[in-house]
């Protein structure tokens, strides 16, 4: 039978519904059998396929003087040495980190001076070792202080204004009956997603062909088309499958280009995947941030002013401003607001994107004053953030599309049994171990950017969907092809999807947790148009189906009058070992107001996995900055320390039933970041409660704890 608009209204007598239910992921079985193929994993790699190791920079600053590879190609197996004298010239980037083997300077530690390429991959790695540089090195500066006096204001942090102020911030604080003043430091994150960066590159006579770790294959496409001077018609990228991203695959990284560079000089495909150790220096990380806060307010807890400094580094070759300080401009009802953000040019590896950037740092600082402040009044810290609950968003004066972030405290509340705890500090004891319980808000906004796709009704009866989104790990096939059925009124299992090609209609990057309202706005609009198609068809469908296309451009770009966000409230129970200093987070509980919730059990997974990775940030995760060399310390899993299942014992994520007509056809707002956004404040505020001293520098390792109790 033919599907009409008819067939397949009737095949939703009896069905259960595709949105909301706890679909399994229909890629699962494919990648836990190892069938699911990744960048550099795929199985029509050419018999001559080479394979290309990076040669680092070891100086902090300065300018390659030499390059000796003499060694290196007489070694065997050895096909070439790229370096700034012999690689192969690219065009003009608005990404300077792309514009690899140009030129001699070196901007930072870490930054390619070479590539060796060799017919394995143990000869590659092999031939860069053997690959010699010289340097003339410069004088360098490695750490951020917030005295620095090169720090500065700038115009604008990641499309945020550098500076916000409404009302007189000072003298309101100045006058305020009661007062908090406090200084709050996040050292350095990486994102480290289990893939590595990797890409495959083949060149067939003028055409690229990339298989491409990265959060977005059409951005990739863009990128390489200026830089080798192609059309884009004339480069195919591949991102089919991502074994993680949490921001450092959102944008190109410089893997991409040396693996088509040396593709092209070889004139054989070339694999490179970079190794966990040089990650940290070249495909961006969370910038340090120190954060000054000051909050004033009456004695009955109602804020009378909020002030939030934020002080970040960024390299010298591109500025990427960490917007640290945007939370107190949309939480809180609050007259008098000075949120500012300030930047420091470092001789560092360029900042990037990590997960929840912006709102993660910010609103720990100002979710750790909001306690600080809830204890200099003596009142419950829930009770203080529901009394200055906003009416409109207080930036902008706009009225909120929905914000439920009353209700979320309050089921969390519940939940978690915060009623029967003791406010006192330190009062909970079990022989060494003093236990704490915390509460802190979270926000992310909502984000939606234009997408194309295309859906197809095949006369088998079944339904192909294609789109070029991008899978990190999040279930975005999967919920994707419940939209589509849902808009089709079939069973999920007669739709097939199609994603993660530059062969498919154009969808942006999975990132700012806009990923499935974008793309799943394009799949609606693609499945509506399809069922009126089938409405006006008549006879059998062609061979090769009846397809309908969308782009949602204009109604995207389309700004609504209206302020959007996600809102949320995080609970955890800590225990602190005062002879040890160590913090076990005992559980911990999310509580999410994110629009309609499309699959509950890949929600359910996004929002235990952002907590999971807010717990990291606070109790174990940081890197330090060398002063001596440049860099980071720590480059590898054995020393950046990522929280395991044996970190938290419990750990539970619910939602409160949202409905907000002001989004997208399908009433949703994104899940992926703002599980990480209020969880570090959370555990902070708990360690406060257990040991009744406040400690203000993430992470809280043993050390700063055995310190405070000292």
């Amino acid at each position: 039978m033919r599907p009409t608009a008819t067939s397949t209204a009737a095949g939703a007598v009896g069905r259960k519904p595709a949105l909301g239910a706890g679909a399994e992921r229909l890629e699962g079985r494919d990648k836990v059998t190892g069938t699911a193929r990744y960048a550099t994993e795929q199985p029509h790699t050419a018999p001559d396929c080479a394979y290309a190791w990076p040669v680092p920079a070891t100086v902090a600053a300065g300018r390659v003087t030499e390059v000796d590879a003499s060694a290196a190609l007489a070694l065997p197996g050895t096909l070439a040495v790229l370096t700034p004298d012999n690689a192969p010239r690219v065009g003009e980037s608005d990404d300077p980190i792309l514009k690899v083997l140009q030129d001699h300077e070196v901007p930072h530690r870490g930054w390619f001076v070479a590539l060796a390429v060799a017919d394995s991959l143990e000869n590659a790695r092999a031939a860069a070792a053997a690959v010699k540089v010289s340097y003339e090195v410069r004088p360098h500066d490695a750490v951020l202080r917030e005295d620095h006096p090169d720090a500065y204001v700038p115009e604008s942090a990641n499309g945020h204004p550098g500076r916000r102020e409404r009302g007189d911030a000072r003298e309101a604080f100045a006058a305020a009956p009661v007062r908090v003043e406090a200084s709050y430091t996040i050292p350095p994150l990486h994102n480290h997603p289990m893939e590595p960066h990797a890409s495959y590159a083949r060149w067939d006579g003028d055409h690229l062909t990339v298989y491409d770790s990265s959060q977005g294959a059409h951005p990739v496409r863009t990128a390489l088309a200026g830089l080798f001077g192609l059309e884009p018609g004339r480069i195919t990228v591949v991102s089919e499958h991502v074994g993680g991203g949490f921001g450092a695959k959102g944008t190109p990284r410089p893997h991409v280009v040396l693996a088509a560079m040396a593709a092209r000089h070889t004139g054989r495909p070339v694999k490179l995947a970079l190794p966990r150790g040089q990650l940290a220096h070249v495909v961006g990380y969370r910038s340090p941030t120190l954060h000054r806060l000051r909050l004033g307010a009456d004695r009955d807890g109602t804020l009378l002013s909020v002030e939030h400094e934020m002080t970040a580094q960024t390299s010298r070759i591109k500025e990427f401003i960490e917007h640290g300080a945007v939370a107190a401009r949309v939480m809180y009802a609050v007259p008098h607001s000075l949120t500012t953000h300030r930047a420091v040019r470092l001789d560092v590896p360029s900042p990037s994107w990590m997960r929840a950037p912006g709102e993660a740092p910010s609103m720990y600082a100002l979710e750790s004053a909001m306690d600080e402040l809830a204890t200099e009044l003596g009142m419950d810290p829930i009770e203080l953030r529901l009394r200055n609950e906003p009416a409109t968003e207080p930036d902008s004066g706009l009225p909120f599309s929905s914000r439920h972030l009353a209700e979320c405290l309050r089921e969390g509340a519940r939940r978690f049994g915060w009623h029967h705890r003791d406010p006192r500090p330190g009062v909970r004891r079990e022989g060494d171990l003093l236990t704490g319980t915390g509460v802190a808000a979270a926000t992310y906004p909502v984000l939606c950017d234009p997408s194309s796709a295309s859906a197809t009704a095949r006369p088998d009866g079944t339904f192909l969907v294609r789109i070029d989104a991008t899978d990190i790990g999040t279930g975005a096939r999967t919920v994707l092809a419940q939209i589509a059925a849902d808009a089709l009124a079939v069973p999920l299992d007669s739709v097939a999807i199609e994603i993660g090609s530059t062969r498919l209609p154009y969808g942006p990057l999975a990132g700012g947790s806009a990923g499935t309202a974008s793309w799943g706005w394009a799949v609606h609009e693609a499945c509506t148009a399809l069922i009126r198609r089938l409405a006006d068809h008549r006879g059998d469908l062609p061979g090769e189906g009846l397809t309908a296309e969308s782009d949602t451009t204009e109604a995207a770009e389309a700004t609504p009058p209206f302020a959007r966000h996600a809102f949320g409230a995080s609970f955890a129970e800590v225990q602190v070992d005062t002879v040890s200093g160590e913090v076990r987070v005992r559980r911990m509980l999310g509580v999410y107001a994110a629009g309609r919730i499309l699959n509950a059990r890949t929600a359910r997974s996004q929002f235990i996995g952002g907590m999971t990775m807010g717990l990291g940030m606070a109790l174990t995760e940081h890197s330090t900055a060398d002063a001596a060399h440049g860099g980071f310390a720590e480059r590898d899993l054995a020393s950046y320390h990522v929280p395991v299942n044996a970190d938290v014992p419990e750990i539970d994520a619910h939602w409160v039933d949202e409905v907000d007509t002001h989004l997208n056809p399908m009433g949703s707002k994104g899940i992926g970041e703002i599980g990480i956004v209020g969880t570090p404040a959370a555990i902070g505020n708990a360690v406060h409660h257990a040991i009744g001293v406040r400690l203000r520098e993430l992470p809280l390792t043993p050390d700063k704890v055995l310190a405070a109790l000292r």
